[in-house]
């Protein structure tokens, strides 16, 4: 598989002896794995087992789903569920009173009853919750492989647009390549021009000379660095085009490299150009980062 987003949504639907169970999956980006599921009291038992499953699917980002339980067509007409009417009126006038001191609209109808705690029960269900885990399980992935579609072809997109950012900070890392070589003859040239200017009496040491544009020339090398850039970058590419498998957590540590390596070119270059480039590099680099903070 290529990359994946962290965002995505998927609903599945699973029904059978007169109980329909709706599954709902959401994602966004987090930097570990996060997983929040709402479900009715009667199914609680079964709240590590969906974990479990999504876990298996999702590395990274934070998930949240819900699980709902309603009564497949023609179950009620066979009496199947029951409504506590006591506990609806109460906690529908307890809402009620809230909605008016916080200047709320009532907007309360009929499918409302469903979210009320212990409000609505159904003679359909067995007693133990895990008979119900075969119905949970084929809506659960039905929904978790809906939101992983969601997120694939996200994941397509962003990596098209950091193929383009990294393309982008190569051609940075180019320019910087060919610059790097002319500063100390730029400085050779600029201390030439200065010596010049001097009285004509003045005598310089070619050998002192020599020793100081060997110094300079030592202090901004910058091949190492640009060595390593040009490393980094190669892997980026690698990742982006590989199977996806950890690239989110890779890349943003590549990031990090990057980031490292420029910021060493900057400091030792003393040059106007280099550190334009430099400048513009860093200012792209995080760009890049922010997307590849919603890859998985």
């Amino acid at each position: 598989m290529s990359l994946a987003s962290m965002t995505g949504f998927g609903r599945g639907e699973a029904a059978a002896h007169g109980i329909r169970v709706t599954v709902e999956f959401s994602s966004v980006n987090r930097k570990q794995f996060e997983c929040q599921i709402s479900l009715p009291r009667q199914l609680g038992a079964l709240e590590s087992k969906l974990y479990t499953l999504v876990h298996n699917g999702v590395r990274r980002g934070q998930v949240k789903g819900s699980v709902q339980l309603s009564m497949a067509p023609g179950a009620a007409a066979a009496g199947g569920m029951r409504i506590d009417l006591a506990r609806a009126e109460a906690q529908l006038a307890a809402l009620r009173r809230a909605g008016r001191k916080l200047g709320l609209q009532d907007d309360l109808g009929i499918t409302h009853l469903l979210a009320l705690p212990d409000v609505v029960s159904f003679d359909v269900l067995p007693e133990d919750p895990l008979k119900l885990w075969p119905l949970v399980q084929q809506a659960a992935e039905q929904a978790l492989e809906a939101m992983q579609r969601m997120r694939a072809r996200e994941g397509q997109a962003l990596a098209r647009d950091l193929r383009r950012r990294f393309k982008a900070l190569r051609t940075l890392r180019n320019r910087a390549a060919r610059r790097a070589p002319r500063i100390p003859a730029d400085y050779r040239d600029a201390l030439a021009r200065r010596l010049a200017r001097l009285d004509s009496g003045v005598e310089v040491d070619p050998a002192i000379l020599a020793r100081e544009l060997a110094v300079f020339a030592d202090r901004v090398d910058v091949s190492e660095e640009l060595t390593r850039l040009e490393s980094h970058l190669d892997q980026a590419d690698a990742l982006i085009g590989g199977d996806g498998e950890g690239a989110g957590r890779a890349l943003d540590f590549l990031c990090q490299e990057l980031l490292r390596e420029i910021n060493t070119v900057g400091s030792k270059a003393n040059d106007a150009q280099l550190a334009s480039l430099v400048v513009t590099f860093k200012s792209q680099l995080e760009a890049a980062r922010e997307q590849i903070q919603n890859v998985e």
